[in-house]
């Protein structure tokens, strides 16, 4: 049967997230999901003129074409997917899977290899098409979420059809009080850190590249990090999940790193020079994204948190790092994960998540509910 939500949703992907126009080109990425879901965006795209293409993947077929990838392969399909890329004006992935873990059994050289050969598409799409990811509800993620099936669908489209206009404001006034901070100190159980943005732009988040959306991101100054983070938030990274990650560093860099899995970290991290630095530093405060799920497009969003994140840095918060990873880790500071602040230039930016000065408090919860 037909689902209004889907419609819903589809509607404010390509008319909010993505501004489709009539003659844009749009790349349509569904994996794993209901046609439905494909159907209603290529319909809504039409809608407004524009022109979409449709790829349709599934995860254990990916997996199997990753256990087994060449580097001669990979030139050619990064050379294909590239070309193709250069066609568009926007692109739009909705991505959902039934196994968060698919790709655990991928070997790590090969996981490295795909990143590698892979890089220019994404910096392709990332840099030079309006885009917009966003996962797709399923029962797995429902049980990492703690949730039924069907209360995490109503949760799923509730926050990813969120008036995102309203955040407008309380982010202006973040961004403002971002680019114009030069020290910044965060405060928590197991986390001290102190490090610079010194003149570096930041960019608010609000629905127009990810679904949920609810961030301000910027990066710290490379060489300028400081102490050490423990991420209370659990994650998954190339198909493994991750718990208890602790970085500490000196002069930016990474200098001692633990976790579950201690070495399986410490080899996504010598993954190449950049892995050991910082990319991008970021305050979350979706109202509705309250508890991690291991699905980093909802955490890294959650109320209340921040997330530090090691390896690449984007373009618009230029600090000089580059890498092939990219793996936004989380920290929540809501009293009830233990608490936390941020200061800004020695200034209580937020406390045990909720922001204080009067012009970021537009971003509490409710006012943004």
């Amino acid at each position: 049967m037909h689902d209004p939500r889907f419609d819903k949703l589809a509607h404010g992907l390509v008319n909010f997230s993505t501004k489709l126009v009539k003659g844009d080109k749009v790349l349509i990425d569904a994996f794993d999901i209901p046609p439905e879901m494909s159907i209603a965006l290529v319909r809504a795209a039409r809608e407004v003129g524009a022109v979409p293409f449709v790829q349709i993947h599934s995860s254990r077929v990916s997996r199997e074409m990753a256990i087994g990838a060449q580097e001669e392969q990979l030139d050619v399909a990064s050379h294909i997917q590239l070309a193709q890329m250069k066609k568009m004006e926007a692109y739009i992935a909705v991505r959902g899977g039934d196994n968060i873990t698919e790709l655990s059994d991928v070997p790590p050289e090969k996981m490295k290899l795909l990143s590698k050969k892979m890089k220019p598409v994404l910096d392709w799409r990332v840099k030079k098409t309006r885009w917009c990811v966003l996962r797709w509800p399923s029962p797995s993620m429902a049980q990492s979420a703690g949730m039924s099936t069907e209360a995490f669908e109503k949760f799923f489209f509730d926050v990813c059809t969120l008036n995102y206009a309203k955040m407008q404001p309380g982010m202006k006034a973040l961004k403002a009080a971002m680019e114009s901070t030069d020290k910044v100190e965060i405060k928590g159980p197991g986390t001290d850190l102190r490090f610079s943005i010194k003149g570096i732009q930041a960019i608010p988040c609000g629905g127009t590249h990810n679904i949920p959306d609810g961030e301000v991101f910027t990066a710290p100054v490379r060489n300028s990090v400081q102490g050490y983070v423990t991420y209370n938030a659990p994650s998954i990274y190339q198909g493994t999940a991750f718990d208890n990650v602790r970085l500490e560093f000196k002069d930016g860099k990474v200098i001692n790193a633990t976790a579950n899995h201690t070495e399986k970290l410490n080899a996504i991290l010598d993954s190449d020079a950049g892995a050991r630095y910082i990319g991008e530093f970021a305050i979350g405060f979706n109202p509705h994204v309250l508890h991690p799920m291991r699905d980093i497009l909802f955490d890294e969003k959650i109320n209340g948190s921040f997330h530090f994140t090691p390896g690449q840095c984007y373009e618009e918060t230029e600090n000089g790092n580059r890498s092939q990873v990219h793996w936004d880790l989380v920290n929540i500071q809501r009293p009830d994960y233990g608490g936390g602040t941020i200061h800004f230039d020695g200034k209580l930016i937020r406390e045990d998540g909720r922001f204080v000065p009067k012009a970021l408090q537009a971003l509490n919860p409710d006012r943004l509910k």
